[in-house]
């Protein structure tokens, strides 16, 4: 048989055809030939008249496709229609092993979500079909066996406000963690407690009106992102307990701090460490190649300034304090001196939140620290959301909302990146270890 390209123009669709295609079927056979092309030819008889792939054709000439491979046949008459049937109905025969299927499906919505859809299954199929093989809701499998596989299910939405993780970080801070100690009073008044989004403050710790970094998102990421005894890198180290967690997960730690008054809080928080000692280092991050010394770092990870949004110090050189051109400048300068650290097949997380200009508007300062990674050599390679508690924001949100139309703020974005091949960065993270925390 020999394949030929001909226009579209020259083939009709079998009028006898007994298989109906609704929409959703085209939709699918759409999605299908604009992810992968025409994979198979469409049969035709010597007249152009459509014997298998009718489908096929109408997709194709809805996508706009001006020719299509097809494979003449010499079946006419009663052994064409019987062919026709019977392309339609072996298929049909067929029977799925759904549990296979599942795991194929999830993989590949992992992998990229468009491409279940251009396999012929919607979002909504999938969470059934997996609830099925499980025998128990999507979310119930989530927050059982998930999370005793990986601490917490590791979906792109991470739930600060959930009854385990406020448990989690209850006993994470019962060892006694202060890290809004060293802040000083400009930084600490100049925020409202719950609504700032600063290198310290992801949300209040739990009912005290003192705002820390998440030690549970600390430990996902120790945890997801590089393997115990690992070297980490934190340019904006900030308070202590990015490296508290640190080594308590087993991974050594080393973080760059502007103020001093912050390093000696941080070191003195240090007797609530494990083995290796988080280690702190005075200095400005603009610097941190001549700070850091020699050192071949496995994960990068930090929590910058966000802009001029709470300004941390009088120091000319803090970029809290300068303009978003010039923050911007040290800032793609920051991660790039940082990420020459990172050994190849490894990962770097940051954890940033938007911010307002002063007319109001959103500056970009995501989509700017994406950029500045790639133009350190890193690939975008996650992107999660944290659903921080509310704090007081429902006190303000409304009146805010009302006279500006800007949507109070509870979340904050996990963005990971890979210098390198992801797979071998996830090889060498190896198996997520699941682990008691310390006793306080």
């Amino acid at each position: 048989m020999q394949v030929e390209r001909v226009m579209i123009d020259e083939l009709d669709c079998d009028p006898a055809n007994v298989r109906a295609h609704d929409s959703k079927n085209l939709d699918a056979i759409k999605s299908s030939l604009k992810r992968f092309g025409q994979q198979k030819p469409i049969v035709v008889n010597e007249k152009g008249i459509v014997i298998a792939g009718n489908g096929t054709l109408t997709a194709a000439r809805a996508l706009g496709w001006d020719s299509i491979n097809i494979i003449t046949t010499e079946l006419d008459g009663v052994n064409a229609t019987a062919y026709a049937i019977a392309d339609n109905r072996t298929g049909e025969l067929a029977e799925w092993d759904n549990e296979a299927l599942a795991k194929q499906l999830s993989a590949l919505q992992i992998e990229d979500e468009a491409l279940v859809e251009a396999a012929g299954f919607s979002d909504a199929e999938l969470t059934a079909l997996v609830d099925e093989v499980v025998g128990e809701p999507l979310n119930e499998m989530a927050s059982g066996r998930l999370a005793s596989d990986f601490i917490f299910p590791p979906f792109t939405v991470l739930n600060a406000r959930s009854g385990p993780w406020q448990e989690r970080k209850k006993e994470w801070l019962g060892l006694g963690i202060e890290s809004e100690a060293g802040r000083g009073a400009t930084a600490f008044n100049i925020g409202f407690r719950g609504t700032k989004n600063n290198n310290w403050a992801l949300e209040d710790d739990i009912g005290s009106g003192k705002s820390v970094f998440d030690p549970v998102l600390c430990e996902l990421v120790y945890s997801w992102f590089s393997p115990i005894g690992c070297q980490v890198l934190d340019p904006f180290a900030g308070g202590s307990v990015r490296g508290i967690v640190a080594s308590h997960t087993g991974r050594k730690y080393t973080g760059v701090e502007l103020r001093q008054e912050q390093v000696e809080a941080n070191q003195k928080q240090s007797r609530l460490a494990a083995d290796p000692v988080p280690e702190w280092i005075n200095g400005n991050s603009q610097d941190i190649d001549k700070l850091v010394g020699p050192m071949e770092a496995d994960l990068v990870f930090s929590c910058p300034p966000y802009v001029d949004l709470e300004v941390y110090s009088d120091n000319p050189e803090d970029l809290s304090t300068m303009a978003y051109d010039d923050f911007k400048k040290a800032y793609f300068e920051i991660i790039k001196k940082s990420c020459a650290y990172l050994k190849n097949d490894r990962f770097a997380c940051f954890v940033v939140g938007e911010v307002r200009d002063k007319k109001g508007n959103y500056r970009n300062f995501v989509g700017d620290t994406v950029e500045a990674f790639r133009a350190a050599g890193l690939e975008f390679y996650n992107e999660a959301i944290l659903v921080t508690c509310v704090g007081t924001l429902p006190m303000m949100a409304g009146r805010t909302f009302s006279s500006s139309r800007k949507l109070g703020k509870t979340h904050q974005n996990v963005l990971v990146f890979v210098k390198g091949c992801g797979k071998r960065a996830a090889e060498f993270c190896g198996p997520v270890e699941t682990r008691d925390l310390p006793d306080a």
